[in-house]
């Protein structure tokens, strides 16, 4: 599932071909769930905007005083945004697409969202989900401090569960929560309860950092070594681990059956330590 840092990648890359143009033409899908949009309504819209809240996509058109015409998307475990030079070929089936944008210069398409919606502005912000997300982590203003509380809020779930919990904090998926755990050395089945600030405040610090550094694109690294995986744990079952040559262990975790990885060794179930290798 695309977690935060892909989502402000995929706002950078659309702001330029959307952001400022008209659309001239718009085909929507029908769904598999959920309304059916009607595309015809944004024909002739100007986009005012595209940013990334958590793992939500909004492309906001001009024309309504409420807030603008928002297209909402969410794109799970199989969704893309794509956006091509018009006439030429696409890297996805067309029956894949759930909405085809066509400007002057550009054709951009959502293919395979888990979730996507036309709404309005006053409408997202009454959405209970989308009101309850917490802070965004890729946003440089938001603070290990301003996160904590709503941590706190979840001292009986283990640490591994409650950090993907998106009204806690917004954008840890499982790379992040895997990784950022085994940095910190923190048990992923450790209660958050049984976790000092200290220890939190820098697990969440070191998250938004790594969450930061892999924004500007390329593949997502949290090991930056000169040869060697560029991973710490995630995607490694059954090989050593690059700090102790201990097993790297994979597990489901949560209702949702989340893949979480770790080293045993390293993120024993006892008193975690601020520093991480």
């Amino acid at each position: 599932m695309p977690e935060g840092d892909t989502l402000h990648r995929i706002a950078e890359q659309l702001r330029p071909v959307l952001a400022g143009h008209v659309v001239e033409s718009a085909r929507a899908s029908r769904p598999r769930s959920g309304a059916a949009i009607n595309a015809g309504l944004l024909v002739g819209k100007r986009v005012d905007a595209v940013e990334a809240v958590g793992k939500h996509l909004l492309v906001t058109f001009s024309g309504d005083p409420g807030g603008g015409c928002v297209l909402h998307s969410h794109l799970g475990m199989t969704g893309a945004w794509h956006a091509y030079e018009r006439n030429t070929p696409w890297r996805k089936p067309a029956k894949q697409a759930a909405i085809i944008l066509v400007t002057a210069t550009h054709t951009v398409i959502n293919f395979s969202p888990k979730r996507l919606e036309l709404t309005t502005g006053a409408r997202l912000r009454g959405d209970t989900h989308f009101a309850r997300l917490g802070p965004d982590l890729m946003l440089p203003g938001t603070t290990a401090d301003a996160i904590l509380p709503r941590l706190r809020t979840s001292n009986g779930a283990p640490i591994g569960e409650a950090v993907m919990n998106q009204t806690i904090a917004a954008g840890i998926g499982n790379v992040y929560k895997s990784e950022s755990l085994f940095l910190a050395k923190l048990d992923p089945w450790r209660p958050v309860g049984e976790i000092d600030d200290q220890a939190l405040l820098a697990y969440l610090t070191l998250t938004q950092k790594l969450m930061l550094r892999n924004r500007g694109g390329g593949m997502r690294t949290t090991r930056f070594a000169a040869s060697g995986p560029r991973l710490w744990v995630y995607g490694r079952r059954g090989e050593p681990c690059l700090v102790c040559g201990g097993v790297i262990h994979l597990r489901r975790q949560g209702d949702q059956g989340r893949s979480t990885y770790w080293c045993p060794a390293c993120q024993p179930p006892t008193a975690p330590t601020a520093d991480g290798p």
